[in-house]
């Protein structure tokens, strides 16, 4: 498609609304899959979990909303469609293994992570010298390799299941993995950037021919309800849910500043200091609407900067309209049972690309690393490696006092502490 208008153009109402169509499609899978992993992590029933996803939906488009339509000193104006973060799922999932978990410690931790990251938005420039691609890399490497255990629970047919591993959920989840792949081979345009979504449909549309997903309940949800703020659980205070949101938040921010920087460039229009803190606060915002409306963390998704980049449309009223949508789509509680509905078999294919790129995201950060610096190199092997000492071996620090826990059992945290010490440590005493 040709380049539609400027950025503060608006489009024909009927190219608007298709392409706005188009921009919240390339996001849905990635934007439900948070809180398919929260739900099941936390045995939601299906009408909570359902309620999770409306939430996270209309918080979803409360955050683009606020983001590329902008609120006296919130948003960066430009084309910019928020989703859930994946950061934050990995502190999430920690927290759930512990004994009494609460959803509204997690909701609590996200709401205040989110005034911390208004907090820190006007100083953001000197926070990012503290993470370097050497730390974010290898943080966003671990919270990718961590997330892969999401994916075998599902492909094997949900974690619990009498017969995990059968055949015929290892089947399903190929089969989503194929479409997947075929579509990212030999797709264009529209179809290959909807290549997760698809093979989602097509293995739910394969499930419900085999007759293994249940509907029962679907006819008593209404088809419009309003998603009340802190309806799943009231928040509370958990300082290691907040320290890890709070750092949540922080990789966030440094993985929306290089997206503002990719955005801005495709669409021609200079980045200021001022545009930029001005992104960042709305992405922080958006974390604490999140809370409030029991969701999650936002932030700007690589999907649709991409998106703007193969159309060539650089309006950002095509993203506000996106906005519009997702409110709507969160005010549709059938839909938001119908998704939880979906067998995670079906999700398990896809969940292994999804959770995939984000390992590959952190790769491609630490290609940037200059490893003719020796010490970068003892500084990505020790992160990953002791970051993914709570993922694969979550008793080894039991015997650690407990004042230790916040940062050691949840790996995220402890890859960022190892990562920020050294690279600090060997930038001050290295002899180089």
């Amino acid at each position: 498609m040709p380049a539609v208008h400027g950025v503060d153009e608006r489009p024909p109402p009927g190219p608007l609304i298709a392409l706005a169509v188009q921009h919240v499609l390339v996001m849905y899978a990635g934007a439900v899959a948070v809180p398919l992993i929260v739900g099941g992590a936390y045995h939601l029933s299906k009408d909570q979990l359902a309620s999770l996803i409306d939430a996270d939906l209309f918080a979803c488009g409360l955050a683009t909303l606020v983001q590329s339509l902008g609120i006296g000193p919130f948003g960066i104006r430009l084309p910019v469609m928020m989703g859930a973060s994946f950061v934050c799922v990995a502190p999430i999932l920690a927290y759930a293994a512990q004994p009494g978990a609460t959803l509204g410690a997690v909701f609590g931790g996200v709401m205040l992570g989110g005034v911390f990251g208004v907090l820190i938005a006007q100083c953001a420039g000197t926070l990012v010298r503290l993470f370097p691609p050497v730390v974010t890399g290898s943080v966003i490497t671990v919270i990718g390799i961590s997330l892969t255990n999401v994916a075998i629970g599902w492909a094997g047919g949900g974690v619990g299941a009498h017969d995990f591993g059968a055949p015929r959920y290892l089947g399903v989840a190929a089969l989503v993995l194929v479409v997947i792949l075929l579509l990212l081979a030999w797709a264009r345009g529209i179809a290959r950037n909807l290549a997760v979504l698809l093979g989602i449909v097509t293995g739910y549309a394969l499930t419900i021919a085999l007759g293994w997903p249940s509907f029962a309940g679907l006819g008593g949800e209404p088809w419009i309800a309003l998603v009340r703020p802190l309806s799943l659980a009231p928040p509370a205070l958990v300082p290691s849910v907040t320290l890890a949101m709070c750092l949540a938040v922080i990789v966030t921010m440094i993985e929306s500043t290089g997206m503002f920087l990719a955005l801005t460039d495709i669409v021609g229009v200079p980045l200021t200091d001022r545009d930029l803190r001005r992104g960042l606060r709305a992405d922080a915002l958006g974390t604490l609407l999140g809370g409030f409306f029991n969701a999650f963390p936002y932030t700007s998704y690589s999907q649709n900067i991409g998106l703007v980049g193969i159309t060539g449309v650089r309006s950002r009223w095509v993203v506000v309209g996106g906005g519009v949508l997702l409110l709507a789509l969160g005010v549709l509680p059938k839909l938001g049972f119908l998704v939880a509905s979906i067998p995670p078999s079906v999700l398990g294919g896809a969940g292994f690309v999804m959770f995939g790129m984000v390992a590959a995201t952190g790769i491609r950060v630490l290609a940037n690393v200059d490893y003719t610096v020796r010490h970068n190199a003892v500084t990505v092997a020790l992160a990953i490696s002791l970051g993914l000492v709570p993922t694969l071996s979550p008793h080894f620090f039991d015997a650690l006092p407990g004042w230790l826990a916040p940062i050691v059992d949840d790996g995220i945290v402890l890859a960022a502490a190892v990562a920020v010490a050294l690279d600090q440590f060997f930038r001050r005493f290295s002899m180089r």
